[in-house]
């Protein structure tokens, strides 16, 4: 997967146009066009994340819908607390997502079932990941230690059709 965006930096696209140049740009030179000048040579990328952490929200829906416009590109997303994510949560909503990571626990684990649900509902992609932060030192907050993911957390969503897995991040 090749991921855009990260804490740093402050993202933005002018347009439509400009989202559909970006995707051109991604698919020709990581996913699976072609380019004379591919940084990873005749290496082959699944998809794209969607990291979006700062900058604007327009048009990162358009990237979503110019990816998928027959092309088999898979579509990740790690929206950011609270939920509904200011810069990606729009592009969720088209449906196109294969997998996203829901962040919503890490902010709310007092209620870990409803937040599941509330955050289920609201993303359409296919399998969910719980994301946390691997460590204390991992994430500013939202570290919960094993023993309440296990009881708490996991008891209350791994029933779940969209539950995929556990996402864990490091601070590096």
């Amino acid at each position: 997967m090749l991921s855009l965006g990260g804490g740093a930096g402050s993202y933005y696209l002018n347009s439509s146009v400009d989202a559909r140049h970006v995707t051109t740009s991604l698919w020709n030179n990581f996913l699976g066009g072609h380019s004379s000048c591919r940084p990873l040579g005749n290496v082959v990328l699944a998809g794209i994340d969607f990291d979006i952490e700062g900058g604007t929200n327009p048009y990162w829906d358009d990237i979503a819908r110019y990816s998928k416009r027959g092309k088999k590109v898979y579509l990740t997303a790690a929206p950011q607390c609270p939920f509904r994510d200011a810069w990606v949560g729009g592009s969720l909503k088209t449906g196109l997502f294969d997998y996203s990571s829901m962040p919503i626990l890490i902010c709310e684990i007092t209620n870990p079932e409803d937040a599941w649900k509330q955050c289920t509902s609201a993303i359409t992609a296919k399998k969910i990941f719980l994301g946390l932060p691997a460590a204390p030192d991992a994430a500013g907050s939202g570290f919960i230690p094993v023993s309440d993911i296990k009881l708490k957390v996991l008891q209350a969503i791994k029933g779940s059709s969209k539950y995929g897995g556990v996402m864990l991040r490091s601070k590096y």
